[in-house]
């Protein structure tokens, strides 16, 4: 099959990382954007996720606290009482 060229723009960090990741894994970049091109055409779609649901600030911060274990209420006996205290 004839090939052609497709030209890719994207900034310097991506691309470094990118020929990093791949050489890693033993493929070229250009195999990897076939291996993806190939896969939308078999599928015809993105072969995965693409979503805004960028968490907000304040959830973030929450996040953080709770691995940190700050801000953290409980244990509680029941979903009861765990109602009740996050309603108070």
């Amino acid at each position: 099959m004839a090939q052609t060229n497709v030209n890719i723009r994207m900034d310097e960090a991506t691309k470094k990382a990118f020929d990093a990741f791949c050489e890693e894994i033993g493929l070229s970049v250009s195999a990897a954007f076939n291996i993806f091109a190939k896969t939308v055409v078999r599928e015809q779609r993105i072969p995965f996720a693409l979503t805004t649901e960028v968490p907000n600030s304040v959830t973030l911060a929450a996040v953080e606290a709770a691995e940190k274990r700050e801000d953290v209420f409980g244990p509680y006996d029941s979903v009861d009482a765990a109602m009740e205290a996050l309603n108070a």
